[in-house]
């Protein structure tokens, strides 16, 4: 198949949820990227609520694609595409940034590529230097997704494994929520768990004493319940949140032990929000040490929601000429293993 010469730069927008992320990439790299996160705006609530997130997305990502082309120092008509997160995620906050980027699409006569959310997760570390080679295993953490994938290529993707409820970034603020930390958990969480006793509460490690490669988080959060005392002082509320962050992260290594195992892969990929978290970042350090292999993690900021790896994999799915669309079609619900691979 013949490639499109075409190699100047790709925007691209992202409004899965509640950041409004802009970004630009080009053949010599990412030019420009920029976000604003509606925190403040949900925290109030203790969640993101979705009619208020659109209606930011609203007000934000056109100020936000101005910013990022002046960044760039670029003209819109320097563009060679327009790249957007056509799912999954929210379907108001999705609509809004695929009309955006579709005028845009339209007002230029450029391609107009709609994006997977969690391969554009998938592919962040590929901003990295170095970036990891195919094929691997990746471990997609987020508020939404908890999926081990076998990735022979771009778009050539397994699901090896996933969770059966909660995902671990939605058990993780779910558990903060219990110990009475504010939004957004999370980070919250991790944050306490560094004053936290080791080993004072040796929580379960669900699902790690059968084989295979699913998860489960649903029973963790409830044995932290179980465990809080009603008038639980600071520092058992911080020995629990390490308690929990350390059965989580033993978790998670013994399922990516297996997928690395049963794949034969030594390359391990860690993406999505969770794969910030610096205690899962040094055990999976040490797991790639243990069998001869290497770890790959998108820098902090490239891990919770951005319009860089958006932009990426806009590039890659152009440069293929498989990806322009029509109208603007987005879809709260997507499965990974549904995308088309290049070089098909």
């Amino acid at each position: 198949m013949s490639r499109p010469t075409d190699t100047r730069p790709i925007l691209a927008v992202e409004t899965s949820c509640d950041e409004t992320a802009v970004a630009v990439y080009g053949a010599s790299g990412l030019l420009a990227h920029t976000l604003h996160s509606q925190i403040k705006l949900h925290a109030e609530y203790g969640g993101v609520v979705p009619e208020l997130a659109s209606r930011d997305h609203v007000t934000r990502v056109l100020p936000l694609i101005r910013a990022v082309l002046a960044e760039a120092g670029l003209k819109p008509t320097d563009l060679g595409g327009i790249a957007y997160t056509a799912g999954p995620g929210l379907i108001g906050a999705l609509m809004v940034g695929a009309a955006a980027a579709a005028g845009l699409a339209a007002a230029l006569d450029v391609p107009l590529i709609g994006i997977h959310h969690m391969e554009g997760h998938l592919l962040a570390p590929m901003l990295e230097s170095p970036a990891p080679a195919f094929p691997f295993v990746a471990l997609l953490v987020s508020g939404g997704h908890t999926l081990l994938v076998d990735v022979q290529g771009v778009g050539r993707y397994a699901l090896l494994g996933e969770s059966l409820d909660d995902a671990v970034g939605e058990a993780f603020d779910k558990t903060a929520k219990l110990l009475g930390l504010p939004y957004p958990g999370g980070p919250e969480l991790a944050r306490l768990a560094e004053t936290g006793t080791p080993s004072r509460f040796k929580l379960p490690k669900p699902m790690t004493d059968r084989p295979g490669l699913d998860f489960s988080f649903s029973g963790l959060k409830t044995a932290v319940l179980t465990a809080l005392p009603r008038d639980a002082d600071a520092q058992t509320k911080a020995d629990l949140a390490r308690g929990f962050e350390d059965a989580v992260t033993e978790t998670l290594a013994i399922k990516c032990a297996r997928a690395l195992d049963a794949t034969g892969h030594r390359t391990l990929v860690v993406a999505g929000g969770v794969g910030a978290n610096l205690r899962l970042r040094e055990r999976l350090h040490a797991l790639a040490a243990k069998c001869n292999g290497q770890v790959f993690f998108p820098r902090r900021e490239f891990c919770t929601d951005n319009a860089a790896m958006i932009a990426y994999v806009g590039w890659v799915r152009r440069s293929e000429g498989l990806a322009a669309v029509t109208g603007f079609p987005t879809r709260a619900r997507w499965p990974l293993t549904e995308l088309r691979p290049v070089n098909a």
